[in-house]
């Protein structure tokens, strides 16, 4: 997780917050890895997903 989305670095340190975006960033990281219709490393589909709007859609929903 750390080197996906540099988890270490956040600043969320207060309440609940850590936990719930470990939660949002491991189904992030999930989806990112099931989905095959494009090939690269995650860094390259989380930029990718970043700028397209229909990419992440189609991520998110298939």
């Amino acid at each position: 997780m750390d080197i996906a989305f540099r988890e270490d670095e956040s600043r969320i340190r207060k309440g609940f917050g850590p936990e719930n975006f470990a939660a949002i960033r491991h189904i992030a990281l999930n989806l990112l890895r099931e989905h095959k219709g494009f090939k690269g490393s995650l860094k390259s589909k989380r930029l990718n997903a970043a700028m397209d709007q229909e990419y992440i859609e189609e991520v998110m929903f298939t």
